[in-house]
Formats: structure tokens, C-alpha cells, sequence
């Protein structure tokens, strides 16, 4: 598929520069990361701050605006934010009177939204967050705090940006926006595949004939694959599957959304629409506002959702208020001029840091020995640049492995990731602390990739060495311990557990194979959890998945490999190559298990 890009890299960068450009009226970007600031938002009160991947446009930068969010937070496509990103996006638009954060309830958004808060709240700065969890689908009833935001972002973020600029307190607006969006409630169906700027292909494929019920947003696979259906047919199926849980009754008023997911047109979201009211009216429930548009989209995504909220007389207050945003708008609002300038304040009291991006000035050069006993700080900085370029290599394989059950951005982040490692490390050759390389790269990872991997696969490498003494070599036991560290670390935060079909599959029992062959020396040890690793890599295909994109597929999951797993392998293989000495200068990986 042809995309009117230039190259895949700087897809957001661009994006964003052409955004503010084209509305500098209304915006400006932040200088240090992927912010967008409203610049006609009021100065008094609690800060909206919304965000998540892009390649859902408007949403979210298209939703920042008087009445609305006063800042987004923009990932990479399909990608969480890092924890930098939303704290310096936030930072921006604090006026002490505490943030709301507004996002879709992904494991990505989930881990690097509650560090960046974790951040903010160390500065003193008070912060609440609402998770939107609309989509029906994507699990039961009885676990909805597991349920994906998708298109139910318009209505939550409507409520509440018109709670913010009501001038309640930061606990009154959480409440408020709290029950916009537990009275939210969307079902969406594709007919057609996204695919990601730079990718060969698109992120799943549909016959003439097929179509996925219960969509993702991002490109994940539905609950169900079935047959083409009339349009009638399907939104019969879509009403019969949000109403029960709805609390609709006759006589209630309910806000209504037919959201176009990138490709289908507004004559189509139309004759969806005209069915969805006839089954309204039949049921007795009144359409107080509705709405057919592009919103919340999944790049060209072929297909649409449907969105009801139920209004109560509270709601209804901070639906009617006025808004406006370029993408979006009710009523009338004032213009708030002098606030214009606000970007120049911000640029100059971050005047001493630097904005460009660094550089890599040269090449990796690996130092080869026959055989390492142990690794002093330069063996560390070198054996991470392999491991760096081994991911690299390996994008595409990552990428494949997770377009079968995810969104195929996990080889793309990764990338990102190791890149950021590479600039910093090159940087470091002085350095003599074992740990410091280690924990270098980790903060690299988090505060560059996004989304889950961000924060995971930072801490693989960062939790493991901060606050350890300095120490000039590392030996097995030293590594041991790191890893074991970071093991707990990551479990405590992304709370997964071996079965659970995430990376920690694969680095739990690399782990244990680590705690039973230290005693061994380096390369025994490596080796073992290289091969347990591999093992844990091969289980994943048995289980059903219980966090990220593919939580919602069910069985349909089985026999697929986890992504995040897989490159907690590569990176033990990459390190047991470099300590061997073999292999130096890259290994390509051709092709799946």
C-alpha cells in the first residue's frame, strides 16, 4: 500500500510539525517531546491531558482544545507514549490545581501514564486517572477493568474537559468523567486491514467475504471471524450485543456515535445510523445528540463502531457545554488571546535543554576475545551494542510474529528502543561502573519506545542495576542478580505471570537456569538461559493471552508465539554470542520457530 509519508521513521514528527503549522492558531508543539499544547485554554483550573499511539487521527491531538483536553500526548503509531512524553506534556500545562490523565486502558498506556504520573507526583504535583474501558468485546462484563477505549474516548474526553473548565476539584472532575465513562459503552467491526507506514504488508488480512467482529483498535484481530453481512444485519448484531449490559431502559437519553475506523465513508456510517434508530426508536429510548465522522480511526482501516452513552441530568450538563477544536465543536466559546505567547515562555524556561536529537557519530565496533571469565564496563558497553544491532536485525521477524495476534508494532518499537541505546552507549566510553552501562541503556529503552515494551523492556536492563554499588566486573553472579531483580520488578509492575503469554515467559525461566548455573561461570550460565528461555519462548504458543492486544482473542491466540518473549530471547542469545565470540558482527534471524 502506497502512504503519502517520507520515511517511516519520521512519521510523527512530520505529522505533528504539519499539524501545528496547519493550526498554530489553536496549538503549539512542545519543544522537547511529542506534546501538542492548546494554546487558548484556560489557566485557572484542573488540566486535562489526554494521549495514547497515534495512527488514530484526530484522535488524540485533534481533541485538544477550549473546552476539550489541554494537551495530548502523542506515542508512536499504535504505541503508547513514553513516561518523558507525559510528564513533560503535563509539566507544560500544570496550573497547581492538579492533572487529569484521559486514556484508552491498554497495557502500554496503562504502564507508561501511572510512571509518568509517579514523576509528576514526586514534583508535587497532584494527578488522578480515568481509563476508558468501552469496548464490549474485548472481555466480560465482570471484567471491565480489562476492556479496551476505543471510539467511547469522544464522549469521556466531551465530559470531561467541560468538567475541567467548570472549575471543580480535581476529585469532582475524576468523579465525573469516572461516570461519563462507565456509562460509555462501544462494539466495532472491520471489513478491511490497516498496515503500518514502512510495513511489507498489511496487519492482518480479510477474504472478499469476511469480516472481524469486535475490532480492535489498533489492528487487532476481533472475537470473530465471519461472513459478509448486510449493513442492517450488522448493526442489529452490534445493538443486540450492547444493550443488555447498557442500562438503557425506555425513556432514557443517549448519546450516539457511528464512528468511521479510517476508510469507510460517512454514506455508510449513514445507513448504519438509520438502522441503530430504528432499533432506538422501537426500544423507546431517545437520541438526545448524535454523530457520524471520522473520530477514532485505525489508520485505513475498512469498517465502523457504534458508541452509546447514557445520559443522566449531570452528564447532560457537561455534554451541552460549549467546545471547539478543529476536529470537533459545540455551541460557542471564547477566545482566550492572551495566552498566545505561551509557547515562548515555555521554550525559554527550558532554555538549557537540549532539544535536538542525538546523533550516532560512528559505528559499533565489537571488541572480540576467545572467551570472557567476566566483563568489565567496556565489555558490557560492547556485548549491549550487539545485542542493540541483533534487534535490529530482527525487526522484521518481530514485526511478523506480532501482526499474527497484535498490532505488528512490537519489532518497530523495539528498533526505536535499540537505536536510543546505541546513541547513548557510543557516548560512553569512559565509563567504568558495570551497572552505570546497564542502567544507561535501560533509560534509553523506557523513555524512547512506548507503549508496554517501553517500560518492560527498559527495566530489563535498568531495574536490575540501579542502586547497586559500583563495581568494575561483572561476573555470573552479578548478572544473576540483576536479572533476578528486574524479573521481580517487571512482575510488580506489568503483574504477569509465567502462562500468561507475555516476555516474562521467557525470562522467568531464563532466570531460574541463571540461579541453578552461576557457580559454572559466564558462558555455561548464558547458555542455559539462553536454552530456557527458548523453551519458554516455544510455551507460549499453548497459552491463551492474558494481557496486551491478544487478551481479547481468546483461544484464538493458541499456537501463535508472544512477541515480547521472543525478544527476551534474542537479547539472552545475543549475549551469550557475544560472550562466546561467535557470531560477532550480527545474526540475522531468518524465520520463526
Amino acid at each position: 500500500m502506497r502512504k503519502i509519508i517520507n520515511e517511516s521513521t519520521n512519521v510523527i514528527g512530520e505529522m505533528l510539525e504539519g499539524f501545528v503549522a496547519a493550526y498554530d492558531k489553536y496549538y503549539y508543539k512542545h519543544p522537547l517531546v511529542n506534546g501538542i499544547i492548546g494554546k487558548q485554554r484556560r489557566h485557572d483550573k484542573v488540566s486535562l491531558v489526554i494521549g495514547g499511539g497515534s495512527g488514530h487521527e484526530p484522535m488524540f491531538s485533534g481533541f485538544v482544545g477550549q473546552g476539550l483536553a489541554d494537551a495530548a500526548s502523542c506515542g508512536n503509531i499504535f504505541a503508547s507514549p513514553d513516561p518523558k512524553n507525559i510528564y513533560e506534556t503535563a509539566r507544560a500545562v500544570d496550573n497547581g490545581k492538579g492533572i487529569l490523565f484521559v486514556y484508552g486502558c491498554y497495557a502500554g498506556d496503562n504502564l507508561n501514564f501511572d510512571m509518568g504520573e509517579e514523576f509528576l507526583n514526586a514534583r508535587g504535583i497532584k494527578t488522578a486517572h480515568v481509563r476508558v474501558q468501552d469496548d464490549v468485546v474485548s472481555a466480560p462484563e465482570e471484567r471491565k477493568a480489562d476492556r479496551r477505549g476505543i471510539a467511547g474516548d469522544v464522549f469521556v474526553i466531551k465530559v470531561a474537559g467541560a468538567a475541567c473548565d467548570a472549575g471543580l476539584t480535581l476529585e469532582e472532575v475524576t468523579r465525573i468523567t469516572q461516570k461519563a465513562r462507565d456509562n460509555t459503552r462501544t462494539i466495532g467491526v472491520a471489513t478491511s486491514s490497516a498496515q503500518l507506514p514502512g510495513s511489507a504488508k498489511p496487519i492482518f488480512e480479510l477474504g472478499e467475504n469476511e469480516i472481524e467482529y469486535g475490532m480492535g483498535l489498533h489492528g487487532e484481530k476481533g472475537v470473530e471471524r465471519t461472513t459478509w453481512k448486510k449493513a442492517d444485519t450488522l448493526v442489529e448484531k452490534m445493538y443486540a450485543q450492547l444493550m443488555p449490559e447498557s442500562g438503557i431502559q425506555k425513556g432514557d437519553q443517549v448519546c450516539v456515535l457511528v464512528n468511521s475506523l479510517g476508510s469507510t465513508t460517512i454514506m455508510e456510517l449513514s445507513i448504519a445510523f438509520r438502522r441503530l434508530k430504528q432499533l432506538l426508536d422501537q426500544d423507546g429510548v431517545i437520541v438526545y445528540d448524535s454523530n457520524l465522522n471520522n473520530y477514532c480511526t485505525s489508520q485505513e482501516m475498512g469498517g465502523f463502531s457504534i458508541s452509546l452513552m447514557k445520559l443522566d441530568d449531570e452528564l447532560k450538563i457537561y455534554y451541552d457545554m460549549p467546545c471547539y477544536c478543529p476536529y470537533y465543536a459545540k455551541g460557542a466559546v471564547d477566545t482566550y488571546n492572551e495566552y498566545e505567547d505561551e509557547e515562548e515562555k515555555l521554550i525559554l524556561m527550558l532554555k538549557n535543554k537540549k532539544f535536538e536529537d542525538t546523533k550516532i557519530k560512528n559505528e559499533s565496533k565489537y571488541v572480540r576475545k576467545k572467551h570472557y571469565e567476566k566483563l568489565n564496563a567496556e565489555d558490557c558497553r560492547q556485548m549491549l551494542l550487539y545485542v542493540a544491532d541483533k534487534i535490529l536485525d530482527a525487526e522484521p521477524y518481530l514485526t511478523s510474529i506480532d501482526s499474527e495476534i497484535g498490532d505488528g508494532d512490537h519489532g518497530f518499537g523495539m528498533a526505536i528502543g535499540m537505536k536510543n541505546v546505541k546513541e547513548i552507549l557510543l557516548q560512553m566510553e569512559e565509563e567504568t561502573n558495570v551497572y552505570s552501562i546497564f542502567e544507561a541503556a535501560g533509560k534509553a529503552m523506557l523513555l524512547s519506545m512506548g507503549g508496554a515494551s517501553g517500560v518492560i523492556f527498559g527495566s530489563l536492563y535498568l531495574e536490575g542495576a540501579m542502586g547497586m554499588q559500583t563495581k568494575e566486573y561483572l561476573e555470573a553472579l552479578d548478572l544473576y542478580k540483576m536479572e533476578q531483580k528486574s524479573l521481580a520488578a517487571i512482575q510488580e509492575r506489568g503483574k504477569a505471570e509465567v502462562g500468561d503469554k507475555t516476555m516474562v515467559d521467557a525470562l522467568e525461566p531464563a532466570v531460574r537456569a541463571m540461579e541453578k548455573s552461576y557457580l559454572n561461570g559466564l558462558e555455561p550460565m548464558l547458555i542455559k538461559a539462553e536454552q530456557a528461555s527458548l523453551k519458554g519462548v516455544e510455551n507460549t504458543k499453548k497459552y491463551i493471552a492474558k494481557f496486551g492486544r491478544a487478551k481479547s482473542l481468546g483461544g484464538r491466540a493458541i499456537g501463535y508465539q508472544d512477541a515480547g518473549a521472543t525478544s527476551t530471547w534474542l537479547i539472552f542469545q545475543g549475549m551469550r554470542e557475544f560472550v562466546q565470540g561467535k557470531n560477532i558482527g550480527g545474526s540475522k534471524v531468518l524465520s520463526k520457530l
